[in-house]
């Protein structure tokens, strides 16, 4: 009886497919990427730049020491007190605050509910807020601190919104999203919120040594 030999397999057709299946893989696969806070940096002034004088009231001062302790105008504050702080000095309304656009003057802050302390901000677009921390302090901490004063600017841009159109911030500019950016009504409505409660959020050089 006649030997019967096996057939061989080409195998040069399924390393091909093996790399297009691998470059399938490598063009449709995601991959998870690190987000940190998204910041922009300012601008460099020009040479024969002279800085707006600021008066210490209007300046919200945040430090973080190398223990991760924090600190607000030079007194111990728990983390869970600063959001409630900061939005008591933002809205505070107790003076002039600079002119806002379409305007030739400032003027006191008609939609303000804070206490108008007069030994405290004058305007929410004059409120400044400023972060020093350690080198050492973890960056963590530095990160949670951020979040609570972002909740703080988000919860008086969503009252002042509620007050004004009978719709928090962020619905209006979810809405406005959602129409590609072409919405005017819109987008009116998110630049005026945005130009009452302005995010002034600053950070000083680090402290101390790693």
């Amino acid at each position: 009886m006649a030997r019967r030999e096996n057939p061989e397999i080409n195998a040069g057709s399924m390393a091909d497919i093996a790399f297009l299946l691998l470059i399938f893989f490598l063009v449709t696969t995601t991959m998870d990427v690190d987000s940190g806070i998204s910041m922009k940096l300012p601008e460099k002034p020009p040479a024969n730049y002279d800085p707006p004088k600021i008066k210490e009231k209007n300046i919200f001062e945040i430090s973080i020491n190398r223990n991760n302790d924090l600190f607000v105008d030079g007194d111990v504050m728990e983390l869970k007190d600063l959001k409630g702080a900061a939005k008591k000095f933002i809205d505070n309304g107790g003076g002039i605050g600079n002119p806002m656009p379409g305007e030739e003057k400032g003027k006191e802050c008609d939609y303000c509910n804070g206490d108008r302390d007069p030994e405290s901000s004058d305007h929410p677009n004059k409120a400044i807020i400023s972060i020093e921390s350690d080198r050492a302090a973890d960056y963590e901490v530095y990160v949670s601190i951020q979040n609570e004063l972002r909740r703080a600017y988000t919860e008086l841009r969503n009252e002042l919104s509620l007050k004004k159109y009978k719709r928090t911030f962020d619905e209006i500019e979810e809405a406005y999203k959602k129409s590609g950016n072409k919405d005017e009504n819109l987008e009116r409505q998110v630049q005026v919120i945005k130009d009452s409660y302005p995010q002034i959020i600053t950070d000083l050089d680090p402290t101390g040594t790693e």
